[in-house]
């Protein structure tokens, strides 16, 4: 039993790395297994095929995403808006530069070239930020929770974010973030997006205007 459960983890690091580095429909079994040192049967034993697999390594992904939301979530209870915005940037920014690059590719990858694995990804690991984030969004605007600027804010907000991880691009042009800098980076993020959203409740928007959606 204890073979069985040190290859299975072998198995899901070594298809955790490989799918996050080329995507699903790149990889092939015997990859993964010469990768984790196994024998090509040990994947259907312990997952049933690669799709099987796969399914397991974003399931990783979409519970360390759902742990961020919550735990930003406990740490900005009872909190003004603006603050539970603030902490929810800081911890996000700092486990994405912190955690390596693996499940934001792996995530990225399936965004890109969705697998059917998809629509988990979305109601599990996504929706529960976006409404979360949409919640704060509201309260410090005074719009309408569905209004579609505050998606819009949030989309913002996030691509904001999620922009600090590290990319041969960012590196050429001198931008470099570490995990030193993640709170100082955190907290640009926090007053620029505040300083947008300040702006969005100061233009009155109202029921009915160009862009509302009705509750």
């Amino acid at each position: 039993m204890r073979d069985a459960a040190a290859s299975r983890e072998r198995i899901l690091a070594a298809a955790a790395r490989l799918f996050s580095e080329q995507g699903l429909k790149r990889v092939t079994v015997r990859d993964i297994c010469r990768a984790a040192k196994v024998n090509v049967a040990a994947i259907n034993y312990h997952f049933g095929d690669k799709l099987g697999l796969y399914q397991e390594v974003l399931q990783g992904a979409i519970d360390a995403m759902r742990e961020t939301t919550e735990a930003a979530r406990r740490a900005g209870a009872g909190l003004p808006a603006e603050e539970q915005l603030r902490r929810y940037l800081t911890l996000f920014v700092g486990r994405l530069l912190a955690g390596g690059p693996q499940i934001h590719k792996l995530i990225h990858r399936e965004v890109h070239d969705p697998t059917p694995a998809l629509d988990r990804l979305v109601d599990e690991g996504v929706r529960p930020r976006i409404d979360y984030l949409s919640g704060l969004v509201a309260e410090i605007t005074g719009l309408p929770r569905r209004d579609e600027r505050v998606l819009r804010s949030v989309f913002s907000i996030q691509a904001q974010s999620v922009s600090v991880f590290p990319n041969p691009v960012a590196a050429r042009l001198g931008f470099v973030a570490t995990p030193a800098s993640a709170e100082s980076l955190a907290a640009h993020i926090a007053d620029f997006s505040l300083a947008g959203l300040r702006g969005l409740k100061r233009s009155g928007a109202r029921k009915g205007r160009p862009g509302a959606v009705s509750r």
